[in-house]
Order: C-alpha cells, then sequence, then structure tokens
C-alpha cells in the first residue's frame, strides 16, 4: 500500500484555555486533492499551522509522508510546501529574496522551470524585484502559492489561496494544482469557494466548532457531479446537523 501523505491523530489545539481544535484525526493520500470547509473561526487555518509546523498542538500527532512532525520535523517539512497568509510575507524582502530563502530551506541551488512557468502564466515575473509591502493583495498571494510549490513538495497546504486572484490567475492556478495531482502531489486546501468542491475536490470535509462535522468521500461527491447536485445543499443539511 502507498505511505499516507498526511496522518492525523487524534489532534488537539488550543489558545490558551479556548480549545479551537479537538479530537481531529484524518489520512490523505498520494494524489488527493482534499478540501476542507468550515464557517469562519471553525479552525481551518489553525489545522493547517499545526500540519505546517507553525502551531504546536497539545494533543495528537501529526505525520508528513512517515515522519513525525514533532520527532523528526526536517524530514516531514522538506516534503510539505505551505502557502501562508499574504500578510504574513516579509514585508522589507523582494519576491526573489523570498524565493531565494525558501529554494535554501529545501536545499536546492535553484528554482523548478515549472514553477517559473507558472509564475510567467500568472503574470508575476515583472514583480521578482518588487519588495514586498508595495505589492497588490492579489500578487502578494500568487507569491504565497509560489513559495509553497518550491521545491515540488509531495504535500501542498494552502489557506484561502484564491482570495484575491483575478478570474484568469485563478483558472490558471487551479490548472496548474490539477497537473501536480496527477503527477501524484496530494493538496489540502482550506477555502469557502464552493466551486472548486463541486469540479476539483476527490474529498471534502466540514469543520465546525474544531470538530470534524462530516467528511464527503469520493463517491459522494461523484453522486452529486452526477446527479447534478448542488453541493450547497449538501453542505447546508451538513451545518444544519441533517447529514446527506
Amino acid at each position: 500500500m502507498t505511505q499516507p501523505r498526511l496522518e492525523l491523530r487524534r489532534l488537539q489545539a488550543a489558545y490558551g484555555e479556548r480549545v479551537v481544535l479537538d479530537d481531529i484525526s484524518l489520512t490523505l493520500t498520494e494524489g488527493e486533492w482534499f478540501v476542507l470547509l468550515g464557517p469562519n473561526g471553525c479552525g481551518k487555518s489553525t489545522l493547517l499551522d499545526c500540519v505546517a509546523g507553525r502551531k504546536t498542538p497539545v494533543a495528537g500527532s501529526v505525520e508528513i509522508c512517515g515522519h513525525s512532525l514533532r520527532g523528526d520535523p526536517v524530514a516531514a517539512k522538506m516534503r510539505m510546501g505551505y502557502g501562508c497568509a499574504p500578510e504574513a510575507l516579509p514585508p522589507l524582502l523582494t519576491s526573489r529574496q523570498c524565493l531565494e530563502i525558501h529554494a535554501a530551506a529545501k536545499r536546492l541551488s535553484s528554482v523548478s522551470e515549472d514553477l517559473l512557468e507558472l509564475a510567467d502564466e500568472l503574470r508575476f515575473t515583472p514583480y521578482w524585484e518588487s519588495f514586498v509591502d508595495i505589492l497588490s493583495l492579489g500578487t502578494r498571494q500568487k507569491l504565497a502559492i509560489l513559495l509553497a510549490l518550491v521545491g515540488d513538495p509531495k504535500l501542498i497546504l494552502l489557506d484561502e489561496a484564491f482570495n484575491g486572484l483575478d478570474p484568469a490567475s485563478a483558472q490558471t492556478l487551479k490548472r496548474h494544482l490539477t497537473s501536480l495531482i496527477g503527477r501524484g502531489a496530494t493538496l489540502l486546501l482550506a477555502t469557502h469557494s464552493l466551486d472548486i468542491v463541486e469540479h476539483h475536490a476527490d474529498r471534502a470535509a466540514l469543520l465546525v466548532d474544531g470538530r470534524l462535522q462530516h467528511i464527503w468521500q469520493s463517491s459522494d461527491l461523484v453522486q452529486l457531479r452526477s446527479t447534478g447536485q448542488r453541493f450547497d445543499d449538501a453542505l447546508a443539511r451538513s451545518m444544519s446537523g441533517g447529514g446527506d
């Protein structure tokens, strides 16, 4: 059997005494587009931060490609790419300096032609020498995405990656991510965009108040698509406790 790309076991996270993730267990496999849904403040970004190693959970474990994030963090992070929020990018560095730092962290002497071609398709190339603090929201979003893809990571983590992107750039990114997944990458995307679930996701989960309330398996999404049902109807039923 193929080794899981991401395995969460009974993950719990908190800010002080406030528990924001409780008993999260989840396994993602090779070549899977997994969408994480949920209302604002439900814990989606915190979950991604725990997987990326930006936040230490109070209980449970995270494994990336068989490597424990707690026991072997370097090996785990070398196989993962994380797209941070645009406002978290270092404002006083240029885009190229950000790229060089990420490449060095992955022990790369250069970045792939595939990534540079994506930058060109996203019309980002003119901004490599620009300082981050003068970039627009959409342009910073593109930079965060490009940095997440440095080194062809096996596990890609993106948090609301389509926010601020113009329609053409959004389509370019969807096409590129689909290609990466077709070549074996695994994507965990936190988003409010239901059209991505309807047209791209292999599985999706609903996170409410820090707990996984429902998971739509591949067969569930195939059935929705084949019958022409709207995913927002299925989502509304789950959020009201009605299931599918």
